[in-house]
């Protein structure tokens, strides 16, 4: 089976894999500044962590948390697009949307941090999210919105 919508499903699963490898590029140098040896550390949260690890180094390690939350969804529905056959032209394009909004959000999380600009690239990833969702049910109840 070949889907155009896979392209933005890939994309975004290659985004949080560096997306990965930022956050120990950040977080390893941060840990040795702060005097935590790794290779004797027992256990500890990412509380511990976040209390004494500059905050700039946390970043990368939160935008990833969020690239494994809400884009669950997205590869839902996107598999569901594609197996319903859907996952072409508009749904395809609204897919890559997402995965733009998504890398801007992680862009902005990981080096400003400006929670309105977060907040917004959320949103209005939120809102293509709703539209593959609502594209997903119309087709499967029959209703055509081409």
């Amino acid at each position: 089976m070949h889907s155009a919508i896979f392209g933005p499903v890939i994309a975004l699963i290659g985004w949080t894999l560096i997306m990965w490898i930022w956050m120990y590029a950040k977080r390893i140098p941060a840990m040795q500044r702060a005097g935590i040896d790794a290779k004797t550390k027992v256990g500890g949260t990412g509380a511990d962590l976040r209390a004494v690890l500059d905050a700039k180094a946390q970043w990368p390690a939160d935008n990833y948390n969020h690239l494994l939350e809400q884009p669950v969804i997205f590869y839902a529905i996107c598999i569901v697009l594609a197996l319903m056959d859907q996952g072409d032209n508009l749904n395809a394009t609204v897919a890559w949307a997402y995965v733009a909004l998504r890398i801007a959000h992680s862009l902005v999380q990981v080096t400003t941090n400006r929670v309105i600009v977060r907040f917004s690239l959320f949103s209005l990833a939120t809102i293509t999210l709703i539209m593959l969702t609502v594209h997903a049910a119309m087709a499967y109840w029959g209703v055509s919105f081409h």
